[in-house]
Order: C-alpha cells, then structure tokens, then sequence
C-alpha cells in the first residue's frame, strides 16, 4: 500500500472537521473557571454590595475584565489549531490592554495631587494582582486540558494566551470583591495580575500541552 492509498483509508468517512468544535469545549471549560473565581471571591473576600454597582468604577473592572477574557478567548482558540491567522486576535487584546492603560493614565493625570498616590496604589496594591492571580488558576488548569485535546503547535504562545483569558476570567471573579475606586489601580495592578497568570501559562504549557 502506497503513501496515497494510507491516506485514504484513514480519512474515509471521517467527514468534514467540526467548524466550532474548539469553542464548543473552551467555552464550557472558561464557564467553570469564572464560576471557581466568583467562588473563592465571594468565600474568601465577600462580595461587593448592591449599592457598589452604582460606581462607574465597578463597570469598569468588569468591562476591562470580560474584554480582556474575550480578546484572549479568540486567541487561545486559534492557537489550539495548529495553522491559524494570529493577527486579528493579537491586536484586539494589546487593544484592550492598552485602552485600559489610556484610561488609567488619564484618571492619573486628572487626580488633584494629594490623591496621585491613592489612585496608584489604593488599599489593596500588595495583595491584589497576587490574588487575582490565584483566583484566576482553576480556569488556567481547565483551558490547558481543553487544549491538550486539539493540536496547538506554538506551545509557548498558547500557554500566554491560555493565561491571559484566564486571568481575565479570575479578574471578573476578584472584581465582584475588591473594594479599589481607582482605574488607574485597575490599569497596573489588574493588568499586573493577568500577565502574571500568564506567564504561569507560558511556563507550563510546554509540558502540559506537549504530544
């Protein structure tokens, strides 16, 4: 049997690929990760109040949060196939990096100087991206399984990707629980978090995505 002849055999009836067979499984698996963060957010911190919701702030962190997750999501989803256009998703998520970076710079630059430093480190600047960080880990574990399933090719950059909306996820989670009133906080130490989750990523998914 020749080269062609094998080639057939294996691909008789297998049919047409799945289109959304990658997001039919992250999607669910993204699902449980934000729900393990709202979890720990609201056993170990306790969640917000009703009346924190009428602070244009709250919206922020949580609009930064699910853009973010979403950008990541697109990304980590064309990095689970091994050949597929990185561009559009890439520059959607330095987007929302960098607008979110924009508006803390903004807000930094019109806060009266007795309040600079408040707006910079808030209440909860040594604990918040290293809890945001933990909080957003069952997510991380949950896409690097779904990912094991296809065939990502750029294990490094799928790691990133994978920790980027992961740490969006755990940052949604942390926002129904944090207490800051600053964007500027929100710009560094949100941001300081998720690009920690995801270098966790990148330095795992080498071994965890390996076949």
């Amino acid at each position: 049997m020749d080269t062609n002849q094998l080639i057939l055999v294996i691909s008789r009836g297998a049919g047409p690929a799945t289109t959304f067979a990658v997001p039919r499984r992250l999607i669910p698996a993204s699902v449980v990760g934000l729900l393990a963060s709202v979890l720990l957010s609201a056993s170990l911190l306790g969640l917000l109040s009703v009346e924190s919701f009428q602070q244009p702030v709250t919206w922020v962190k949580l609009g930064y949060a699910l853009a973010l997750a979403l950008a990541a999501g697109l990304l980590t989803a064309a990095l689970a196939k091994p050949v597929s256009g990185l561009a559009r998703p890439g520059r959607l998520l330095l987007a929302v990096v960098g607008g979110m970076l924009l508006v803390g710079l903004v807000y930094f630059a019109l806060a009266p100087g007795n309040e600079k430093s408040a707006a910079v480190l808030g209440q909860t600047w040594t604990s918040c991206s290293w809890t945001l960080m933990a909080f957003s880990l069952p997510a991380l574990l949950g896409i690097l399984l779904v990912l094991r399933t296809f065939a990502p090719t750029r294990l490094k950059l799928a790691g990133w990707a994978s920790g980027f909306l992961a740490g969006g996820l755990g940052a949604i989670g942390y926002a129904l629980a944090c207490p800051e009133s600053s964007p500027t906080f929100v710009a560094i130490w949100y941001t300081l978090g998720i690009f920690l989750t995801g270098l966790i990523g990148r330095l795992i998914a080498p071994v965890a995505l390996r076949w």
